[in-house]
C-alpha cells in the first residue's frame, strides 16, 4: 500500500477538529477511488505491511497497540476485524468483545473491566466495543445510569463530560505508558443498515447474526448519531484519534482501517531487538556446541554436495 493512493486514506478521515460534525462525512464516500477491483490485492499488501510490523513490536516488547472499534449494528465490525487482522500472528494480537456488563463489573466504576482486556507489551488489543458504550448506549438509554449504582448526587447534567474527561486521562495514561491506541467508528448509513438486516432476515445463513433489539436500536438512529458526534469532538485527541470510516462499501472499509493501522505502527518504528556482546558470545558457543554435535560435519557435507549439483 505504500506508494498506492490507499496510503492517505488514513488521514483524510482521521478527526482533529473539536468542531466536528458527523455530516462532514458521507458513509457511502470511497473518495472517487475505483478500485473495487483492486481492493483485495491492496489489502492483500496491507495485511503483509502489517505482519511484518507486528512481527518487529512483538519481538521489541516496548510497544503495545489498542484498537478500538464502536459502530453501529451491521455497520462491519466484526468482518473488518476479520479481514484486516488475517495475517497477524494470534499470538501476538487479542480480541476483546465487550457485551453488556456483569453485575460484578456494575459494582466498579466504568472502565475498571477495561483494564484487564489491555494489550500486553509487544501485542496488538482489539476491542470489539469498549468503555465508549458508556457515553453511547447509557447516555441514549439514561435508564441504565441506575443499574450502576452510582451516588444520586454525582448522577447530573456534567456526567457525559466527567465521563469524556476521564477517558481522555486513561487514554493519555495508556499513550504515556508506551499503548498507542487508535479509534474506528465504522459509519454506516440507515438506508444500508437497513438492506444488511434484510440480508441476515432473507439468508438462512446470516439468520443467527439478527437480533430483534437491533430493530428496537434502530428506532433511535438519530440519537445515536448524535451521541457519537459529541463523543468523537470531545474525545479525539492527537494522540488517542478517532477515525471516521465510511461502512456503507466493505471493501473501502477495510482499506481505510488498514491504512490507519499501518500508520499507527510506523510511527513507533519497531524494529528487531540488537543483541549485546553477551548474548552474540552466546549464540557464538551455541553454534559451537551445534557444530561439535555426532554427524554434524557429515550433514554439513552433504549439505554442501547438494548445493553444487543444483549450481
Amino acid at each position: 500500500m505504500a506508494k498506492d493512493p490507499a496510503e492517505r486514506l488514513a488521514s483524510r478521515f482521521r478527526v482533529t477538529d473539536s468542531k466536528f460534525r458527523m455530516k462532514d462525512i458521507d458513509p457511502g464516500d470511497t473518495l472517487g477511488l475505483n478500485i473495487k477491483e483492486q481492493a483485495d490485492d491492496l489489502l492483500k499488501q496491507g495485511i503483509q505491511r502489517l505482519a511484518s510490523l507486528q512481527e518487529r513490536m512483538y519481538a521489541q516488547d516496548r510497544w503495545a497497540l489498542l484498537l478500538i472499534f464502536q459502530a453501529l449494528d451491521a455497520a462491519g465490525k466484526d468482518g473488518t476485524i476479520k479481514h484486516v487482522m488475517s495475517g497477524i500472528n494470534p499470538q501476538g494480537c487479542q480480541v476483546s468483545s465487550f457485551k453488556q456488563p456483569s453485575t460484578e463489573d456494575l459494582d466498579h466504576d466504568f472502565l475498571w473491566r477495561s483494564f484487564k482486556h489491555l494489550p500486553e507489551r509487544g501485542r496488538i488489543g482489539i476491542f470489539n466495543r469498549s468503555y465508549y458504550e458508556e457515553v453511547l448506549v447509557v447516555r441514549v438509554h439514561p435508564e441504565l445510569l441506575s443499574k450502576q449504582r452510582m451516588p444520586e448526587k454525582l448522577v447530573d447534567k456534567n456526567i457525559w463530560k466527567g465521563r469524556f474527561r476521564h477517558i481522555r486521562q486513561f487514554e493519555d495514561y495508556l499513550s504515556d505508558q508506551g499503548t498507542v491506541v487508535r479509534k474506528f467508528f465504522l459509519h454506516v448509513s440507515k438506508k444500508e443498515q437497513r438492506r444488511r438486516f434484510m440480508e441476515r432476515l432473507d439468508l438462512p445463513e446470516k439468520n443467527w447474526k439478527f437480533s430483534t433489539a437491533d430493530v428496537h436500536e434502530r428506532e433511535h438512529f438519530g440519537d445515536y448519531m448524535d451521541a457519537y458526534e459529541d463523543m468523537i469532538r470531545h474525545t479525539s485527541t492527537k494522540n488517542s484519534p478517532w477515525y471516521v470510516v465510511p461502512a456503507d462499501h466493505k471493501w473501502f472499509t477495510r482499506l481505510v482501517v488498514a491504512a490507519a493501522v499501518i500508520d499507527a505502527l510506523e510511527t513507533i518504528k519497531p524494529s528487531f531487538p540488537k543483541l549485546d556482546d553477551e548474548k552474540r558470545r552466546e549464540l557464538t558457543l551455541a553454534r559451537a556446541a551445534l557444530e561439535a554435535e555426532p554427524g554434524a560435519r557429515k550433514e554439513k557435507a552433504d549439505g554442501g554436495k547438494a548445493k553444487k549439483k543444483k549450481g
